[in-house]
């Protein structure tokens, strides 16, 4: 009989178990109160105009759930006993069974888990059930069902930057210039902002040369400083004329520390971009630049993470909790972790961009955290992959080895307290320091 809906682990042993009719009343309940939520929540997006921002947060929320689906799926093809498949955490809102499995929705939706009998060596498990439990299964379905997750993510980041390439097209430098940004108060009062060049213009001459390089365009902007520099711009229809005195970066240096690298160099508070034309694959030829994208951005994942998390890389990112960049369009400030309202403001930031601004985006966090969650720690699935290996290389022929895994708890702790501390500072970050649109 269905229990009373309750914050997991609560003790409910003093009260009597409800009737059949009155736990599904109570779960009737909870449903139309978070249908309600939902509903307020998608209303409000669209009185403010952020509706299709709130459509590519769902998407996001999507893959999410359909990460869990790897593994529920290919835990059920293994023969292995699933019993619970939830999205969210936290107290249960809502769920029903059907075949023995408990589908539901919980209050925190930052995610989703599956539930497998026998997932490791000291969880009870019903002698029954034993035979159908993760532990028991064969070495090639237990790394199928620990990396299930991950494929889901590549197969759907291959499906999104396929259709980018051969359906939406994509961009290609054609050689000249473009100002993505303009520093500007409260952070940085650059001569680019007091000269009152555009962001989003496109630089049709400099110094009398006629659709300059970024990096012609660079060159002589470092070695004009204190010298003025005349500009021909293009904002939509428009042509502008402006003349620019370049700064020494030191003083721009004083306000914002990421300038101090450039030394006597002439700047003027810009981030340039190569200008673009928009081209598409065949579908044929989407499909092969899609696999090799998705490797070549899966390895900068890996290397990303890998940066992030050296003593360089640590020591970099408590300078910014601790000491934000002044300029969010600073390096620092840009390669660092993206918090949920940090991801809110890229959805929105691409929805502002287009269409394939936004599938950028979904491609970029599918293969993030498909790679990111094949790390060897315990509790990400990677973890999961290395006690598999270490079991197998551990049995013999006739005597199945199983690792202790309370041995690894101290470490799955330690790596929850540094996700829970990165998720905490990057929130910080972002909601005082967000980041300028990276998508221009």
């Amino acid at each position: 009989m269905p229990s009373i809906d309750t914050v997991d682990g609560a003790d409910t042993s003093e009260n009597p178990e409800p009737s059949l009719a009155e736990a599904r009343s109570f779960s009737g309940r909870r449903l139309i109160e978070f249908l309600i939520v939902i509903a307020a929540i998608i209303a409000f997006a669209a009185h403010v105009h952020a509706l299709s921002t709130l459509v590519v947060v769902a998407a996001i929320a999507a893959m999410i759930i359909l990460h869990e689906f790897g593994h529920y799926i290919t835990a059920r093809l293994s023969g292995m006993k699933v019993t619970e498949f939830f999205i969210g955490f936290g107290p249960r809102i809502w769920s029903f069974k059907v075949g023995g499995i408990e589908y539901g929705i919980k209050a925190l939706i930052v995610g989703g888990y599956v539930r497998i009998a026998g997932m490791t060596n000291v969880e009870e498990v019903p002698p029954q059930d034993e035979a159908r439990t993760y532990r028991q299964s064969t070495f090639p379905r237990r790394i199928l069902v620990s990396v299930a997750g991950s494929l889901m993510h590549f197969i759907m980041a291959f499906a999104i930057l396929w259709v980018l390439l051969s359906g939406v097209g994509f961009a290609v430098s054609n050689g000249g210039t473009y100002i993505a940004s303009v520093a500007k108060a409260p952070h940085v009062v650059s001569p680019a902002y007091q000269a009152h060049i555009p962001a989003g213009s496109t630089v049709l001459a400099v110094n009398g040369i006629h659709h300059p390089s970024t990096s012609t365009f660079g060159k002589i902007i470092e070695t004009s400083a204190n010298k003025p520099v005349h500009l021909t711009l293009r904002v939509g229809s428009k042509v502008l004329y402006r003349t620019v005195v370049p700064v020494s970066a030191s003083v721009l240096a004083r306000t914002d520390p990421v300038y101090k690298s450039l030394h006597g160099s002439g700047v003027i508070g810009v981030t340039i971009e190569s200008t673009t034309k928009t081209v598409t694959d065949s579908l044929v030829a989407g499909a092969g630049h899609a696999v090799t994208g998705l490797g070549s951005y899966a390895w900068s994942s890996v290397a990303g993470i890998l940066s992030h998390f050296s003593p360089h890389g640590i020591a970099t990112y408590a300078q910014e909790v601790v000491h934000p960049s002044s300029s969010p369009t600073s390096a620092r400030s840009q390669s660092r972790f993206e918090s949920p309202v940090g991801i809110v403001y890229l959805a929105n930031d691409a929805v502002r961009a287009g269409i394939a601004a936004v599938l950028e985006l979904l491609f970029l966090i599918n293969v993030f955290v498909g790679v990111f969650n094949l790390f060897p720690f315990l509790p990400l699935d990677g973890g999961h992959v290395v006690i598999a290996i270490y079991e197998r290389i551990r049995s013999r022929k006739n005597r199945r080895y199983h690792a202790d895994v309370m041995k690894l708890m101290p470490v799955t702790y330690a790596v929850l307290a540094i996700i829970l501390l990165i998720g905490v500072t990057s929130l910080y970050l972002d909601i005082t320091h967000p980041i300028f649109n990276p998508f221009g």
